[in-house]
């Protein structure tokens, strides 16, 4: 399975579903899907909520894999069911598409212009706990503001170091350092971090195979040399806050770049759609982004 979804992320048609919005954007997320922050008294709820809202979209027939490769799942996603499965096996067997994890436990304070990721305490059991519901890859995710050398390099340097221990559990880490699209100085920050990236790059061996997750470039084409790179199985791209038409437009200036989007997938879900409108919606999401990455 392994090698068959090793295969399907390198050389696929198509896009990477991101339905790993956690605890602190979980709110924001079910408000966009039109749920209030009244319809639920504590975690537990909004945690039932968010999932029935994620069921509702992986099992929709729009959820396809002719134009989904693979889905990033939140820690507590992988560990529900979806009609009896856990979500990781019913992604792969019942859709076709290969589930992530996102790992990451949110952003430390700004500093050099960058947000490090906060520490990962329990990575080790979580990758265990990954292999064991047959999770593919993970997701980790950092934030560029300013384009600050030493600042990026601490990004990229975080990213590898831990990516080398995802790597090591037999997962493929997509490594996710965002420049914030508003960013006065975005070309530049792109710049020095396609080079620190190409540096960590040029250091693996062989058989250490990531993934990128990165902000539509400036300056179409920026990140050819990345989606080139033998150690690379494939660079997506973030929507980072642009809107969907937005986003794809972007996109499609950039060969062989893929989008991996989460709110410019479902930003327009609603709860109080019947299924039609709903598997509809979701279906003129999906062939849109599906376009802007071929």
């Amino acid at each position: 399975m392994q090698q068959q979804q090793l295969e399907k992320m390198k050389n696929g048609k198509g896009f990477i579903a991101a339905l790993d919005q956690s605890g602190g954007s979980t709110p924001k997320a079910l408000a966009a899907y039109g749920i209030k922050e009244d319809a639920y008294s504590n975690e537990d709820e909004m945690f039932d909520l968010v999932h029935e809202m994620r069921t509702r979209i992986i099992t929709s027939p729009a959820f396809d894999s002719n134009y989904i490769l693979g889905a990033i799942l939140f820690e507590q996603t992988m560990d529900r069911e979806i009609e009896g499965m856990y979500t990781g096996d019913y992604l792969a067997e019942k859709k076709g598409i290969v589930p992530f994890l996102k790992v990451d436990k949110g952003l430390a304070e700004e500093s050099d212009g960058v947000q490090l990721m906060k520490p990962i305490p329990d990575l080790k059991a979580l990758l265990k706990r990954a292999n064991e519901r047959h999770i593919f890859g993970t997701k980790m995710r950092s934030v560029i503001k300013d384009a600050n050398p030493e600042g990026i390099k601490a990004v990229v340097d975080q990213q590898f170091e831990i990516g080398k221990q995802i790597i090591a559990a037999g997962l493929v880490p997509i490594i996710e350092p965002e420049v914030d699209i508003n960013s006065p100085e975005k070309e530049k920050c792109e710049e020095l971090l396609k080079a620190e990236i190409l540096r960590h790059l040029n250091s693996l061996n062989e058989s250490e195979l990531v993934m990128l997750k990165l902000t539509i470039p400036t300056v179409p084409n920026t990140y050819k040399e990345l989606i080139e790179h033998p150690n690379v199985v494939r660079v997506v791209a973030l929507s980072g806050g642009y809107s969907r038409d937005e986003a794809n437009a972007k996109l499609k200036e950039n060969d062989g770049l893929i989008a991996s989007f989460s709110r410019a997938l479902s930003q327009d879900l609603n709860v109080n759609q019947t299924d039609e409108e709903f598997n509809q919606a979701l279906q003129q999401a999906v062939k849109s982004i599906y376009e802007a990455s071929i």
